[in-house]
């Protein structure tokens, strides 16, 4: 069968990549084609458009590149019609995806949703297009199954989160190996984590950043994005006492004792690494003044959505400045408070489902295919 499947983010390549690892066994003769970056592009499959081309945060990023986007969505259509695929997949990524998924459902096409937008933080009148719209939705959270069928009559299928597979089955590292290849000492390792578009990073980079001094005992590794290049961070490390280590999120998580996040699936990452946190995030002025009028959720982290307390704490904004990372992290490194936040890291993966999420999810999308 043919599968064209769409995703617009680093996250969403991670876990495009294993669902196209799990079609493959499920369907060995698959044929997909897709939307998403280097790590789906290793499994096979043939890459029409990279994330990196993708990608605008925030409101005004978003309108300032309106053009751009719809040029792409008028690109993926067309190359669609020219495929025919069986299935289209959908990974996150919503204000592209659900476009193309009124388009398709209208000419009759089979639409597959994996990793539900997050309606139930804003834009909660998605639902009605996801209804029209989408054949099978699959969600990663637990509290999504509740949201969509008690709350909304929309069946779907809670599949675990993907992010166990890909942490729990990935290559360990040899620490002592890692620090000699990637020129680090003995010190203790904080991990920064900036996010992985250009916009964010910009925003989050330097006031992480302005920490470092304050922690002589300590070195600091910024994990560049894959999609980002070099020279980008370079001004960045030229100002502090940093080193930088790219495309190795996982593996410098895996030796790291504390970490400095930017909201979003790294929050979660970093709590499965069992790596204690503190989330920063700063938008555009005008960004944030829209979102926190509009976004009706207590935290920002899915670490504390999940858990539905604060497991970590998180910076927003004018909070998300030098003394306050400072205190935040100096906490960090107190054992009785890394043994509070290490309690709640356990019980929070047991609430995400299980390992399995990739290959429930191709049986799933192989087996309804088989129905028709």
């Amino acid at each position: 069968m043919k599968y064209y499947i769409i995703a617009g983010e680093a996250s969403g390549d991670l876990h495009g990549s294993n669902l196209m690892k799990s079609l493959y066994n499920e369907d060995p003769t698959a044929e997909i084609r897709f939307w998403g970056g280097d790590l789906m592009q290793s499994v096979g499959g043939t890459l029409v458009k990279h994330y990196r081309d993708l990608s605008f945060m925030g409101f005004l990023e978003v309108a300032l590149n309106l053009k751009t986007i719809l040029n792409n969505i008028k690109i993926c259509k067309k190359d669609i019609l020219e495929f025919q695929p069986d299935v289209l997949v959908f990974i996150d990524y919503p204000g592209f995806n659900m476009r193309i998924a009124k388009w398709a459902k209208k000419l009759g096409m089979k639409t597959h949703y994996y990793i539900s937008p997050q309606i139930w933080a804003w834009k909660e009148n998605r639902i009605k297009d996801i209804k029209r719209d989408i054949d099978k939705m699959y969600v990663i959270l637990p509290f999504e199954k509740d949201f969509y069928e008690n709350k909304h009559h929309y069946q779907v299928e809670f599949v675990g989160h993907p992010l166990i597979d890909a942490i729990h089955n990935r290559t360990s590292v040899n620490e002592i190996e890692f620090r000699n290849e990637n020129n680090l000492s003995n010190k203790p390792i904080i991990a920064i984590l900036p996010g992985s578009r250009k916009q964010e990073i910009t925003k989050m980079l330097s006031v992480m950043l302005s920490v470092v001094a304050d922690f002589p005992d300590y070195q600091f590794v910024i994990a560049g994005a894959p999609s980002q290049e070099y020279s980008f961070y370079s001004t960045f490390l030229i100002a502090n006492n940093c080193h930088f280590i790219s495309n190795k999120t996982y593996d410098l998580l895996s030796v790291s004792y504390a970490a400095l996040v930017t909201s979003g699936t790294a929050t979660l990452e970093t709590a499965l690494f069992k790596v204690p946190e503190v989330v920063c995030y700063k938008g555009s002025w005008l960004s944030y003044q829209i979102a926190k009028r509009i976004v009706t959720l207590k935290y920002i982290s899915l670490v504390n959505l999940i858990m539905d307390k604060e497991v970590v704490t998180e910076l927003i904004q004018e909070n998300c400045n030098t003394k306050n990372i400072k205190i935040e992290l100096q906490k960090l490194l107190d054992s009785s408070y890394r043994s509070e936040v290490l309690e709640n890291y356990n019980e929070l993966e047991m609430k995400l489902g299980g390992s399995g999420a990739s290959q429930k999810t191709a049986k799933l999308i192989v087996s309804n295919l088989q129905k028709i």
